[in-house]
């Protein structure tokens, strides 16, 4: 099976907060980094509980014959550099482990695979050919990494019904033992997998959606256990043959935006924004960043590369349903329809429908008195409590139940937020009516 799409989505997972907007060393948000699926060694678990040493994928999967497993391990190796002068910065070696599953180990007794990672110095001669680096120190540049120990359990439990269904469990293990017990993170950081995460593929079966499961497999998902990681659907396409097990919760079958250049590491990033304010620091500024961290320099470069034509492109994407996964975009059949057609949907009419709340007609033109549900999670609706609002229309939602769009009747700038469409939402159930009962 091609995982050529899969290892792009896992590539940004193994460098999610890698380094952070100024990218400098410097910089507060990068002294204290490596924040994403650590798996410490032991020894540091045992001192400090907040961590963990394991991380376990449970999903489950159907099949119907002799489905065999494909498991990669992937993960970060600290590599930590230090200079001349004595000051430190760490770096990352990209690290994988295979492991192949058959199908007598996969429906029997399950598989341990025990892996180990060789540790290593690496020296870099001075800047200068006199031995002097600018500063003045002498000496060489040093990265060291720590040898890694770890094993990958695989274990299945069969359930019941007539589905042929099986609970999967994929568990990582940090079985690293440092010469003394790391006392701080940073000092355990170079015995840990940073950024683990494991993608599975399954062959002779097809695995279940975690966040939608059918409805005869809800108990057996609700009852999964997934420790530092939440697995996801991951085959383009709909295929429900690979699962990704990653520190960061995403949707089935995420994707990467084709419209963005390259890692900016941080995921909620804003490609534009960030490549804008990546490219007003100031030419000290890229000096630093760039001696931070040759994934640093190779960002700012590429961000100084960038032409109008692919900053265009980061403006901004409308992606319609139903578009292809390819990226091509179909031709929009509403462009020229206002927001609600009353061709396409006779039977909705938001500006004379009505719902009935407490014994009274609420339509359009109605005053309501807003009462937000403790469901809500916006701390500003505590604001809104008791405010007297106005309904400019009555809607409903996929699953045709009703709300309310209102505006607020003594805001001084409802009128132009009228205008504009922007309107509040609320259920039907956190507003009362203003107009005495008949």
């Amino acid at each position: 099976m091609n995982l050529d799409a899969v290892r792009r989505v896992a590539d940004a997972v193994l460098y999610e907060g890698y380094i952070l907007y100024p990218y400098r060393a410097s910089a507060a948000k990068n002294r204290s980094r490596w924040q994403f699926g650590v798996i410490m060694p032991p020894a540091y678990t045992a001192a400090d509980p907040s961590e963990t040493s394991v991380t376990q994928a449970e999903c489950v999967f159907e099949h119907s014959g002799q489905p065999s497993l494909q498991v990669i391990v992937r993960f970060l190796q600290v590599q930590r550099r230090t200079d001349p002068a004595g000051a430190t910065w760490d770096e990352a070696v990209e690290r994988e482990i295979e492991v192949g599953v058959g199908p007598d180990e996969l429906l029997g007794e399950g598989l341990t695979s025990e892996f180990t990672v060789a540790g290593g110095e690496d020296t870099e001669p001075p800047a200068d050919q006199d031995g002097a680096h600018k500063n003045g120190a002498q000496g060489y540049t040093v990265r060291r990494r720590e040898p890694l120990a770890g094993a990958v359990c695989v274990r299945s439990t069969p359930l019941p019904g007539p589905w042929g269904a099986v609970r999967l469990q994929v568990r990582v293990e940090n079985r690293t033992a440092p010469g003394a017990a790391p006392e701080h993170r940073e000092a355990a950081l170079p015995s840990a997998l940073v950024a683990a995460h494991v993608i599975m593929s399954l062959s002779g079966g097809e695995f279940l959606s975690m966040t939608d499961p059918p409805i005869w497999a809800k108990a057996a998902v609700a009852e999964c256990e997934n420790i530092g990681g939440w697995p996801v659907l991951a085959e383009p396409d709909g295929g429900r043959g690979v699962m990704l097990s990653a520190p960061i919760i995403l949707y089935d079958h995420p994707e990467l935006a084709p419209e963005s250049p390259g890692e900016l590491y941080d995921g909620t990033e804003i490609d534009e924004i960030l490549t804008l304010r990546t490219l007003a620091l100031s030419d000290d500024e890229k000096l630093e960043a760039r001696a931070t961290d040759p994934r640093a320099a190779a960002l700012i470069d590429r961000v100084e590369s960038l032409d109008a034509e692919a900053m265009g492109r980061m403006h901004g994407t409308i992606r319609f349903p139903g578009a292809a996964r390819s990226g091509e975009q179909p031709e929009d059949p509403d462009r020229d329809v206002p927001w609600w057609d009353p061709d396409a949907e006779a039977a909705v009419s938001p500006d004379t429908d009505f719902v009935i709340i407490e014994g009274q007609k609420i339509a359009r033109g109605s005053r309501v008195r807003l009462q937000p549900g403790a469901r809500r999670s916006d701390a500003q609706d505590m604001f809104l409590i008791g405010r007297v609002a106005e309904v400019q229309a009555v809607l409903l939602d996929v699953d045709d139940n009703p709300y309310l769009a209102v505006s607020l009747a003594d805001a001084p700038d409802e009128d132009l937020r009228i205008a504009h469409g922007r309107f509040l939402y609320f259920a039907t159930d956190e507003v009362e009516p203003c107009e005495a009962r008949s």
